[in-house]
């Protein structure tokens, strides 16, 4: 008997972004790497970048409550946005992290139930909801 537990599917909890480095600086993350202090150079970015993202957390925290955004994850599932149709009312998308729309929303269903939707970060939706929304998403 297996104590092994098959567990869903995992969605990337990551967004591959392409950057342009000096030859100096990569020689210079090259050797850092070379000399153990990271495994690789995706790991001294992803921590230079966690370490600047540190040093502005008071900036960010209070832009985020400026502009009244969600951090993190948020998912709009064909049951959320058919009750906001019920009840008449629309939605303004506003993410700091990953917003998903379910695969099952229908490009009519979006149009008639998201009025804007602003993500920093990422935004997964099928490709025909992209296109209905896209005068939308800013």
């Amino acid at each position: 008997m297996s104590n092994v537990k098959q567990l869903r599917e995992k969605t990337p909890e990551t967004e591959k972004i392409t950057i342009n480095l000096g030859y100096v600086d990569l020689g210079r993350i090259d050797l850092l790497v070379n000399e153990g202090f990271y495994s690789n150079r995706s790991d001294f970015i992803r921590t230079a970048i966690r370490n600047q993202l540190d040093s502005h957390q008071d900036a960010v925290t209070r832009s985020i409550e400026r502009h009244t955004m969600e951090l993190g994850l948020r998912d709009y599932s064909r049951a959320d946005l058919e009750s906001l149709r019920a009840a008449g009312e629309v939605l303004h998308v506003k993410v700091v992290g990953l917003a998903r729309i379910a695969d099952d929303v229908t490009p009519e269903l979006a149009l008639a139930t998201i009025g804007t939707i602003t993500v920093l970060g990422a935004l997964q939706a099928s490709r025909d909801v992209k296109t209905a929304l896209a005068d939308r998403i800013r």
